[in-house]
């Protein structure tokens, strides 16, 4: 698809992140985006929201020094569920206005040390449009049943009885719910495993909750666990991995306890308590079909 024989030659994309202190993160977003670049023949560039660099003013000035009389700005937002950070954060990061208050700080006033008091300003004359999180996409199916595949091809036993679990990080907000329900609402049709879904956290059901039912009612011997994120970073290499019993309490350098001034909470990192095989595939990465559909959702605003 040439998206950019249907847009002025003044138009160039940020793609979106959340920012991680793990470099391999930030090594799927480069490719990322030199996947999307090669797919759509447009100019783009990564926008951190905090941690990573460039951040998203720093990737606006970059566009602006590649795109002569750059006029527009395709902001999308490389998150799998809308939430604080897409409808309030990402918003804000751009100069414009938040989509809904936000229920950490109602009245707008920002601690001085959060990531939003200190960010640096967008300067940029022209037009930004932000679109939406990608969503329960029926093609996210497809890069499921390939990490699915990708593990069974890894796994220890023969045919024995397997169950899927979806997980998702989880939110506050009722959105990430929404979603994870969705999905695997269209997961579930076409699955020919016993499955279901867990959150991480701040919502339920839980990981250990979920495996457990999913066990106790089916009698498994071994389990998929496909992580739905985006990139791997300290939830996926830590967080989950613990749960699932991968790492030893030593081994988990992150604190249970911690605060992203976005938000503060304690980890429930109980590990599962399952005596069969637990395949663990790679979240989704700068996989093609992820492309296709970031690609797709720019040819959708044109």
């Amino acid at each position: 698809m040439d998206t950019n024989s249907k847009l002025s030659n003044n138009t160039a994309v940020i793609l979106v992140s959340h920012g991680s202190t793990l470099p391999y993160a930030e090594e799927v977003f480069e490719e990322i985006k030199e996947k999307f670049i090669k797919k759509t023949n447009l100019p783009a560039e990564i926008g951190y929201m905090k941690v990573s660099k460039p951040t998203i003013a720093g990737a606006v000035e970059i566009l602006k020094d590649e795109v002569e009389d750059l006029d527009k700005i395709i902001a999308l937002p490389v998150f799998l569920a809308p939430g604080i950070h897409t409808n309030i954060d990402i918003p804000q990061l751009l100069g414009l206005k938040p989509l809904e208050e936000d229920p950490r700080c109602p009245d707008g006033n920002y601690p001085p040390e959060h990531y939003l008091s200190i960010a640096d300003d967008v300067d940029f004359d022209g037009e930004i449009e932000l679109l939406s999180s990608i969503g329960p996409r029926d093609e996210l199916l497809d890069i499921i049943d390939k990490r699915i595949d990708e593990a069974l091809a890894q796994s220890k036993l023969g045919d024995v009885k397997t169950g899927v679990l979806l997980v998702t990080h989880g939110s506050r907000l009722n959105y990430n719910k929404e979603f994870a329900t969705e999905l695997y609402n269209k997961f579930e049709k076409t699955c020919k495993y016993p499955s279901s879904f867990g959150f991480m956290e701040l919502c339920g059901p839980s990981i250990p909750e979920s495996i457990n039912k999913l066990v106790d009612e089916n009698a498994l011997e071994r389990l998929v666990v496909v992580p739905v994120f985006i990139a791997p970073g300290m939830h996926t290499t830590h967080d989950i991995p613990h749960i699932l019993g991968f790492l030893e309490a030593h081994e988990h350098e992150h604190s249970h306890s911690h605060g992203h001034g976005d938000h503060d909470h304690v980890h429930d990192l109980t590990p599962v308590d399952f005596n069969g095989e637990i395949l663990y595939p790679e979240p989704i990465k700068a996989d093609d079909i992820l492309i296709d559909i970031l690609a797709k959702m720019v040819e959708e605003k044109l």
